[in-house]
């Protein structure tokens, strides 16, 4: 990638030379491969000045040739030899005084010496625009008529007029993580961000539209592939030459200018990084802009002349009816801007850099836009470039803005938000930067601190940002600006990262769950992946997808592979209750697999069967059976184990379950519990009840956390204080639960129900809780004003929200 010094310049303050400015680009991760002196006319026009022709007279040796003395601001006028036909005294002329060098636009450079020419004596050489580089045209010398001319003083170096100045051309070895730096205002993000200077944006406050006369829909499609698309049409434009200074700066840069229209919008994507395309508006068919894809094999002939044959994945900028332009790559040979074009339709877009990518690559087509959408652009200046461009083309082109900008944005690409801790921070860098210099240089790259803690802070990617993801590259950032130099190296060298140990494993979850749930008298089991399709045939049962069948099948009760480990756990239910061991807790850790969309998928699911006693008989207590809630505790068990909270519990209907309910955290099913159906109970020949909870393995791992809180136990006492209320018999001890927190947050930290009672003196379709509270503030103990406030408001919030009677 090349950048121009002198371009650079233009947005912000750079007091260093060009060489000394590429060391510092090269310290913030930009690496200056090469620094070269440029030039836009071949030798900058040097030794060249502008003159005016005092006399002209015919040559008396020759008929072709003209005698001339010329004012070039020295002592005495210049006695000149000239050959061209359209010399003439009082003209303003370029002239190569003696020992100048003069670069042709074709040929080799010579210098200009004192001759005799047909016996007359020369002293320089009064110029055509081919012989000093600046034109083809050999037709006669350079005749200045411009009132800027014409005031110049004679002697004034032609490079002044012509507005000729070196520049030093950066090459930079751009790494593919940094699209953000593909243009001018990147490259001066970095060092406002290492020099602590004010960066210059072009002003576009004085873009206005001027009339609605020319409207140009946009329809997009394809809005995965194009999330932003921006447009807006100028009317009555002059395509014509560029003026020099616009020259100048693309040919710096290695980019030949074509017309003014096309220059600009190749000025803006080198100096904004935005890429632009200017169509011609009245080659607009239906006067409609569709952002889309076209059926896979359709032709299309680019810029080129070259006819390509597209893919389906191909994303177009379409009219009514055909394509006009590859999006982000190539445009189309009808569309683009002539001589003869008046008016323009300018676009602004941000393309997904996946879908830019295939394009390019499949039709081996690598343009100055495809490199950037590919590596992924700013979806937030669109607007803003289509704006500069707008108010260039009137200044160059004139025209008029002729609609309102079109801005067709459906889901806003938000800014990444990053924690970034102090401790890591020091740790990565392996030195104590303070805080205010490293915010100060995320804010000069841009990202904002949107939140300070003690230890850590919160900030605000942009999403043009695309190589800054996660904590660390975070830190690598104000890493690259404070300087890799600026960091002294240990004694010793190590390496250092952010991951934490251990590495979680789900094996090792596994593990420490079976160990739990052991400890709590349970049996492990591992059953046959292979079961019976009739279990789930004879119910008439479905469940995802379509059961995989075994091709090679021994025999048709283990014909299919599992789809739940139901059926293989009431096998070993039965199989023990038949050996009269009734009293049963069981645990699995299994997969269950299936069929969808032609593709084969499998779960690690942990599954859990209660039957019979809960404990064995014995003196000091009653038998009791086991029941919903007893499972519903070893299932919540494993999920506070699991470091999982804020689970809400729904009643279900379930093709296995006579009753029960699922698990959900936010809007992802983390498993099952309940009751087995009687009826499949009986296929396996048990008389007794069984409870079943099915758990999604890979979610509570995903889910599961190491780390303990620790917390210093409270020096004030707590307060039990007991409430029993009559409710609906549909309201569950999980609505009440989240009922209380949301009221009594705060000294809240317990509540539990000892005691719920349906039949004798509770009216039909009620039921009576019985519920303790145990209330806690940690910074004193609480009184009784505090205490009874709180449960009235606990009570008010249970009679007007939840339709509850007090007994008192």
């Amino acid at each position: 990638m090349t950048i121009s010094y002198n371009w650079l310049k233009e947005y912000i303050d750079i007091p260093e030379t060009a060489e000394n400015i590429g060391k510092v680009l090269t310290s913030t991760g930009l690496e200056v491969e090469k620094v070269e002196e440029h030039e836009t006319v071949r030798g900058g026009l040097k030794g060249l000045v502008l003159g005016t022709v005092l006399t002209c007279t015919r040559h008396p040796n020759a008929d072709k040739l003209s005698l001339t003395t010329v004012d070039v601001g020295g002592e005495r006028p210049l006695s000149i030899v000239c050959g061209a036909p359209n010399v003439a005294a009082d003209q303003k002329v370029v002239v190569a005084v003696p020992g100048t060098t003069i670069y042709p636009t074709q040929g080799e450079p010579f210098t200009i010496k004192l001759a005799k020419i047909r016996g007359e004596q020369s002293e320089g050489m009064i110029c055509a625009e081919d012989e000093i580089g600046l034109g083809e045209s050999h037709a006669g010398i350079i005749v200045l008529t411009s009132p800027e001319a014409l005031v110049l003083p004679n002697g004034t170096p032609a490079a002044q007029y012509y507005n000729i100045a070196s520049d030093y051309i950066f090459e930079i070895g751009l790494t593919p993580n940094r699209a953000d730096a593909a243009s001018h205002m990147g490259v001066a993000r970095d060092i406002r961000a290492s020099q602590k200077r004010v960066i210059r944006w072009p002003a576009v406050d004085h873009f206005t539209i001027d009339n609605q006369n020319l409207t140009i829909k946009v329809s997009v499609e394809a809005t995965q592939a194009c999330p932003r698309y921006s447009g807006v049409t100028l009317a009555g434009v002059k395509v014509a030459e560029s003026p020099a200074w616009l020259k100048n700066r693309l040919l710096a840069i290695g980019i030949s200018p074509i017309n003014n229209i096309v220059d600009i919008t190749n000025f803006v994507c080198h100096e904004l990084g935005q890429p632009m395309h200017a169509f011609d508006a009245d080659k607009i068919t239906g006067k409609k802009v569709v952002v889309k894809t076209l059926p896979a094999g359709t032709k299309f002939t680019t810029l080129d002349n070259k006819e390509r044959t597209l893919l389906a994945t191909d994303l177009m900028i379409c009219n009514a009816e055909e394509g006009m332009c590859i999006a982000g790559v190539f445009g189309g040979a009808t569309s683009g801007i002539t001589g003869q074009t008046q008016n323009i339709f300018l676009e602004s877009a941000y393309f997904s850099p996946d879908t830019v990518r295939k394009s390019s690559q499949h039709h081996q087509l690598k343009t100055d836009a495809s490199f950037r959408f590919e590596r992924g652009t700013d979806p937030e200046i669109t607007v803003y470039a289509l704006k500069r461009a707008a108010l260039l083309i009137q200044e160059i082109a004139g025209g008029k803005v002729s609609s309102d900008i079109i801005d067709v944005y459906p889901s806003k690409i938000d800014r990444r938000t990053i924690v970034v801790k102090d401790k890591n921070v020091d740790r990565l860098i392996g030195k104590n930067i303070p805080r205010e210099e490293a915010f100060a240089i995320l804010e000069g790259l841009d990202i904002q601190i949107i939140d300070r803690q003690v230890d850590q802070y919160t900030v605000s990617v942009p999403p043009y940002r695309v190589d800054v993801l996660q904590e660390a590259d975070v830190v690598e950032e104000i890493l690259r600006i404070y300087g890799f130099n600026n960091i002294p190296l240990s004694d010793t060298a190590r390496t250092d990262f952010l991951a934490e140990f251990p590495v979680k494993s789900i094996d090792k979850y596994k593990r420490s769950m079976g160990e739990m749930l052991v400890a709590n008298g349970f049996y492990e089991i591992w059953t046959n992946s292979l079961t019976n399709k009739a279990y789930q045939q004879k119910h008439q049962l479905s469940f995802t997808g379509s059961p995989v069948e075994i091709l090679n099948k021994l025999s048709e009760e283990q014909g299919v592979l599992r789809q739940t480990l139901l059926f293989s756990g009431l096998e070993v239910c039965a199989y023990n209750i038949n050996r009269r061991q009734r009293d049963l807790k069981l645990y699995e850790f299994g997969k269950i697999y299936y069929k969808d969309g032609g593709k084969y998928h499998e779960e690690d699911r942990l599954s859990l069967f209660m039957t019979g006693n809960v404990e064995t008989e014995n003196w000091r207590h009653k038998t009791q059976a086991v029941a919903y809630y007893d499972l519903g505790q070893h299932v919540q068990h494993i999920l506070s184990k699991s470091g999982i909270s804020s689970v809400q519990q729904e009643n279900i209907e379930h093709q296995l379950l006579e009753y029960g309910s699922k698990l959900l955290r936010g809007n992802i099913e983390i498993g099952t519990l309940g009751k087995v159906k009687t009826a499949l109970l009986k296929d396996f020949g048990i008389k007794q009840e069984i409870f079943f909870a099915d758990l999604n393995t890979s979610l509570l791992f995903q889910s599961a956390t190491p780390k303990l809180v620790i917390q210093e136990v409270a020096k004030f006492p707590e307060v039990r204080r007991d409430l029993s209320l009559v409710l609906d018999r549909q309201v569950h001890f999980s609505e009440i639960s989240s009922l209380v927190m949301a009221t009594e947050k705060r000294l809240i930290k317990d509540i539990i129900a000892f005691d719920v009672y349906e039949g004798e003196n509770i009216p039909a379709g009620k039921k009576a809780y019985a519920l303790g509270f145990t209330l806690l503030d940690e910074t004193k103990t609480l009184t009784d004003e505090e205490i009874e406030k709180t449960m009235t408001r606990l009570m008010q919030a249970f009679e007007t929200k939840l339709g509850a009677v007090i007994r008192k």
